[in-house]
């Protein structure tokens, strides 16, 4: 029997706590994580790692999440991208459109995780 294999995804947030988080609940549904602290990370993470998905928080230092989500999806337009942001008021900012998603931070990460299934398998990933 073949070993299905683990779907890639990278975790782009400059807080510690919320990549770890986010690692552990998505190994935990067993996906393969990679993850990255800042915007440049990301991009080097993403030229080595291929990720079928992609979640970005949008407030880092440096590069923010809109400007990468630009460059990540100037490399491979075929990237799920994921925006995730404590603040809701960033869905108006028309640079998100270019996302797959936007969902808020929360410490339930049901939705994160409804949201990744749903767009891995319309992406057909």
């Amino acid at each position: 029997m073949t070993e299905k294999k683990k779907k890639k995804i990278l975790i782009a947030d400059d807080e510690d706590n919320i990549r770890f988080l986010y690692k552990e609940e998505l190994e935990d549904e067993g996906y393969e994580v990679f993850l990255a602290a800042n915007a440049e990370e990301a991009i080097a993470k993403a030229r080595e790692e291929h990720p079928d998905l992609v979640t970005l928080d949008i407030k880092m230092p440096g590069m923010d999440g809109l400007e990468l989500l630009g460059k990540l999806k100037k490399e491979n337009n075929n990237v799920p991208v994921i925006l995730c942001s404590a603040y809701g008021s960033y869905k108006q900012d028309f640079r998100v459109w270019s996302s797959d998603a936007y969902v808020v931070k929360s410490a339930d990460l049901k939705e994160l995780k409804s949201t990744i299934k749903e767009i891995l398998i319309s992406s057909g990933k």
